[in-house]
Order: structure tokens, then sequence, then C-alpha cells
């Protein structure tokens, strides 16, 4: 549904988040709404855009109430932005916000809008708690009673059972195992040593509060309700720290801990997207343009392939729609829901037997400069509210390529719940 003549680049002009707190902590008395309007609202004063109709704003949440079934709508109306300006709520687990960009982004190219909002919120400290089933099927037997008779005769079935409280969990339907518990699963098909896990943990909390301390953040991060940074990021961690933590998941032969797992964390996100007409004439500056995108599935279930490994099937699908290398990018952004899911995907690059059988390629796509990765920290520093993530790296990512002349091009991979990937190609 092409309108006009030619596809059109897609330019990221902004970006904004709420510093990411550590669950039930400084954002412990909100929910999503709240801070999905926050982060809007920040978006919308930072690049002026008070009462401007846009094109869509398309954004989600992982867990989130019933009530809020037009999440992004009632924060639209709340943002200052236009009242006319549609919204969008939209799901697909931790690439939520990074799936938003690439639709907003498909509709700019294709000429349908001039300019969107991508974003994502979550909160671990407000959840969708419920009660079971029986008591629902009790209430809904009373409200159906057409006399005072039948609507009494439910409730002499009320047991105190009903009033246990069933809480959202992080299980997979289909294997009834934890993300982590999948995880440790992948580490020993790949290997993964607890050192290599927590080197790489140490690292993003090195690079994250190096990060801090240079003011890399302090035009990305809005503060809200009195939290100006992110409250994870750990200056003073050390191998020899880590190296003390229990496993999490696997308490006998385990080797993910809490310091090499991201943290439950509450925030939100957001990046506005443009064409290059529409940026120039509100006179915002380009930062970088999203030009590619790629979205796969693994097959988990059967134990044919791990969880989080779809990443590992996009990058190479999407490198052959840009003609690419895995080498050719000056950033490498890898959601680190856990250290062993991103080296395990990096592992699965550089093995000739899994490019050759899975991947169906005559060479390993081969290994990338670590000094390039998560250069500003990751999601095991910075923390993980789950539909956020992908907008917060988009945004990082912008401005690492507009701050180096030198740099040309970053890639964007997030591994899901439910066996799935999201990932994006980034250039100037």
């Amino acid at each position: 549904m092409l309108v006009g003549s030619a596809v059109r680049r897609v330019a990221i002009v902004g970006g904004v988040r709420i510093p990411f707190a550590r669950a039930y902590s400084a954002y412990a008395s909100v929910g999503n709404p709240d801070m999905l309007t926050a982060v809007l609202r920040a978006l919308v004063q930072r690049c002026r855009l008070e009462g401007e109709r846009l094109g869509d704003v398309a954004a989600g949440a992982v867990l989130k109430h019933s009530k809020d079934f037009n999440l992004t709508r009632e924060s639209v109306l709340s943002s200052g932005l236009d009242p006319q300006t549609p919204g969008l709520d939209l799901q697909r687990a931790c690439g939520t916000s990074l799936e938003a960009a690439i639709a907003i982004g498909n509709k700019i190219a294709l000429g349908q809008i001039d300019c969107g909002i991508a974003a994502g919120v979550d909160t671990i400290s407000d959840p969708p708690v419920v009660y079971p089933r029986d008591y629902q099927r009790l209430l809904l037997a009373s409200y159906r009673g057409r006399s005072a008779g039948e609507r009494i005769a439910p409730w002499f079935g009320l047991r105190p059972r009903h009033f246990r409280p069933v809480f959202p969990t992080v299980a997979e339907p289909r294997t009834g195992l934890s993300m982590g518990e999948s995880t440790e699963l992948m580490v020993q098909r790949w290997r993964i040593g607890r050192e290599a896990q927590d080197q790489l943990a140490y690292e993003s909390h090195r690079k994250a509060a190096a990060a801090w301390g240079e003011g890399f953040y302090d035009d990305l991060v809005e503060p809200y309700l009195g939290l100006a940074a992110d409250n994870n990021v750990r200056p003073d961690t050390s191998l020899e720290k880590l190296a003390k933590l229990r496993p999490s998941f696997d308490v006998r032969d385990g080797t993910l801990t809490a310091g090499n797992s991201t943290p439950l964390t509450d925030g939100a996100s957001a990046v506005l997207l443009a064409s290059e007409t529409w940026a120039e004439r509100h006179r915002l500056p380009v930062l970088a343009y999203l030009s590619y995108g790629k979205v796969w599935a693994v097959d988990f279930a059967s134990g044919h392939e791990g969880l989080l490994m779809a990443p590992a099937y996009a990058v190479p699908a999407m490198l052959r729609d840009a003609r690419l290398t895995l080498q050719d990018f000056d950033y490498y952004e890898i959601h680190e829901a856990f250290a062993a899911q991103v080296l395990c995907t990096l592992a699965a690059w550089e093995s000739a037997e899994f490019c050759r059988d899975r991947l169906g390629l005559d060479a390993p796509l081969g290994t990338i400069e670590r000094t390039r990765l998560n250069v500003k920290g990751g999601s095991l520093a910075i923390g993980h509210p789950f539909a956020a993530t992908g907008t917060r790296i988009l945004a990082t990512l912008a401005k690492l390529l507009a701050g180096d002349s030198a740099a040309r091009r970053g890639l964007i991979s997030v591994c899901t719940a439910g066996g799935m990937g999201v990932t994006a190609i980034v250039q100037k």
C-alpha cells in the first residue's frame, strides 16, 4: 500500500525514557498508564510537539491490566499531543517496542504517515493479579441469575480456595519452564561457562556506570518520581562478588545467577520516527535511519531449538536483505536477557555446524569485536522492563551513531518469550 512513487527513509529524530527501576522500588506506587504517559509527555516536550497531530503512536506492555485495554490511546490523550493522534496497542513480549518502531517505520516508508512514536512500558510492581477460574465462573453465574434465588445460589459454592490469588508468571505455557530454566538448557547445549557469563555481566555494569558518569544518558533520560538514574547499575560490582552468587534456576548444577540475569524492572521508553521532510520542517535533527527489520521464531517446544535463539536466525536473514556481513557494523546492541543467552547467540554465529545445518550457510557468520558490543551497558545493568527495552536500545544506538563521525551502522537483536526474536539495522 505504497502512497506516492517511492519508498522513503525512516529517520530517528528523538528518543527518551524514564530511569529504569528495580521492581518494588521507586515506581511501586504507579502503573503502566502513568509511566507511558510520563515518557510520551517528555518526548513531546523535548521535541516541541505540543498540540501536534502525529500519524500514529504504537506502544505496548507485556504485563497489563484488563482495564488498560486501550493503554496507548489513553496515554496519548494525556501526552500533550493533538487528541486526534491515534494510538495502537501491540505486544511481542520483550520485542514489543522494537516491533512498534518497525511498524511505525513501515508506515512512514510507505508514505501512509509522516511521523509517529514507538514506545513500550512495563511494570512488575503493579501486576495483573487475578482470581481462580472457578471463582470467575461463580461470579458470572450469580450475575446471570434472573431472580434473587438464582443470583444467591452460586454463592453457596464459595470456598476458601477461591480467594487464592493467581499471579502472572514468565513460564512458557508449552513447556512449563521459566525463561531462566530454558536458558539453562541452552547453556548445556552450547557449553557456556559461569565465568564467561559473569564477565559479560561485569562488563555491562562497568560500561553502564561509565556512560552515566560521562553524561551520555543525560539527554536520553527524563527524571521521574525522584529517580534521576537507573537504580540497578552497580558501579562497585566485581567478578569476585558475582562469583559468590548462587544459581537461581538450577540450584544444583546451574550457572545463571541474579548477577548474570536481568533484574525484574519497571520503566518506559519512546522514540520519535519521521520522514526526512517532516523532520526538516519541524527543525528536528536526524540522528540515524531505521533501515531494516526482521522477526523470527523457533521451535523451542519440541526441544529442536533453545527458547531465546530466534535472533540467531533473524539476524542472518536480515543481513541477506541488507547485503551485509556480521562484521559490517560499528556497534552491536544485543539485549541481555541473560548473559548466557547473548553468549549462546554469539557461539551459534561462530559455529560452522550451526550455520550450515540450521541456517544453510556455506561458512560461519563469524565473530564480532566485543569492544563494540553494548558499549553503554546492556539490560543486565540498566534493567529490562519487558516492552520498553527495544526503544531504549534504539534511542541509545541512534545517539551513538550521531555522535561518532566514523561510524556507519549498528545492529539490534532482541530475544523474546515464545521463542521469538526481533532485530533491526540502524544506519547513518
